[in-house]
């Protein structure tokens, strides 16, 4: 009876070694690359102007970072956000300034938010997306969907 006691205490050990190692590889940070582009405006804008989002995203804090470049925009950047929920192919509201709020961005735009929990949804779901505006398309001239990679586990 005491031999079956110790067995099933190793085997609650191994089982919860087991757990805390499934929950590190879930929460581990990912780095990832959205291209930003007119193509992928609604509707669609013609410019030259592209860009690339360099994100970073910590599951376990919900931090994501950011360094997002762009170049050729038809006139000055105006205002730069995450907006969500929304896929590609449709519009969602602001959710996360990129830029100061009521400060032309440059590029490069570096920084981080600590995403709420729906926000987090959203990120995972592959319903946020960067949009950068400019004087000439103030909807927005370049857009980027953030689709964040599949994890291997």
């Amino acid at each position: 009876m005491r031999m079956a006691g110790i067995w099933a205490g190793i085997a609650m050990v191994a089982l919860l070694g087991w757990v805390v190692s499934a929950s590190a590889v879930q929460a581990a940070p990912m780095s990832f690359t959205v291209a930003i582009s007119g193509a992928q405006q609604v509707p669609p804008v013609k410019t030259a102007g592209k860009g690339t989002a360099d994100l970073t995203y910590d599951p376990a804090t919900r931090v994501l970072k950011w360094s997002i470049t762009y170049s050729g925009l038809s006139s000055a950047a105006t205002m730069a956000h995450f907006h969500g929920p929304a896929p590609a192919g449709k519009n969602g509201p602001v959710q996360i300034w990129i830029s100061t709020e009521g400060k032309a961005p440059t590029s490069p735009m570096t920084g981080e938010a600590t995403l709420t929990p729906a926000q987090a949804k959203m990120l995972m779901a592959g319903d946020l997306y960067i949009n950068i505006h400019t004087k000439d398309h103030p909807a927005g001239e370049i857009r980027g969907q953030v689709v964040p990679p599949k994890s291997s586990y």
